[in-house]
């Protein structure tokens, strides 16, 4: 795992803070601390990191207020956001979640547990998944979001298009549907059974090549 990522926490409990940030900086991990909503956005704005982590009870702003201003601002539209939670119910996760968060946390807050979900959080913006890909006659390009087919660009839908550039990274490796779905929809989304059979189906009519192979009873996998 690549370091040197910012990230910002805000917790009014001065405790948190401290641990939290003791055990990410030890990971190399550039940390900022807030210990309000306000502060948050504050320093969001100022030192504009990978990844906010909020707890959701604080003063001034709550988290998913916090969340809310951040969401509404293009500059914060794909910044990583967690959520530190005490209320460990359902409703509040998916209220969380709903708000434009990519995952959350229960307090009490294990630092081996976040460290975990930090870094698989991060994953998402490494390097090595911005890179364009090429196979065979199928280009797909991240930073553009484009797909060609020789001269020929397809139009596909964002969950498409990162189906596709995931399957694609790595040809002829079978993935499985849970890995599909924590890669692309996240751990703690919940869809529907049949989403990725869906998707592959939209993916394959647009291409118009059956370029993805359902293994059946384990997963998918991307082959011309």
């Amino acid at each position: 795992m690549e370091k040197g990522y910012k990230i910002l926490i805000a917790d009014d409990e001065p405790d948190i803070l401290e641990i939290l940030s003791y055990n990410l900086e030890k990971e190399g991990y550039t940390v900022i601390t807030a210990k309000d909503g306000d502060e948050a956005i504050d320093k969001a704005y100022q030192h504009k990191p990978n990844l906010i982590i909020l707890d959701m009870m604080m003063p001034k702003k709550t988290g998913v207020q916090v969340c809310q201003v951040l969401r509404g601002q293009t500059a914060f539209k794909d910044t990583l956001i967690m959520f530190l939670t005490a209320l460990n119910d359902e409703v509040t996760q998916v209220r969380g979640l709903e708000t434009g968060a990519d995952d959350y946390v229960s307090k009490p807050v294990s630092p081996k547990v976040l460290l975990s979900r930090v870094a698989a959080l991060l994953r998402r913006v490494q390097k090595d998944h911005s890179k364009a890909v090429k196979v065979g006659n199928i280009s797909i390009d991240p930073e553009k979001f484009l797909v060609q087919i020789e001269d020929k660009e397809i139009v596909l839908a964002k969950k498409e298009f990162e189906l596709l550039y995931l399957l694609a990274l790595k040809p002829g490796r079978v993935f499985l549907r849970n890995e599909i779905l924590n890669a692309i929809w996240g751990n703690d989304v919940i869809v529907g059974d049949r989403t990725i059979d869906v998707h592959i189906r939209k993916i394959r009519q647009k291409l118009d090549m059956d370029c993805i192979t359902t293994v059946k009873g384990v997963g998918y996998k991307f082959e011309i």
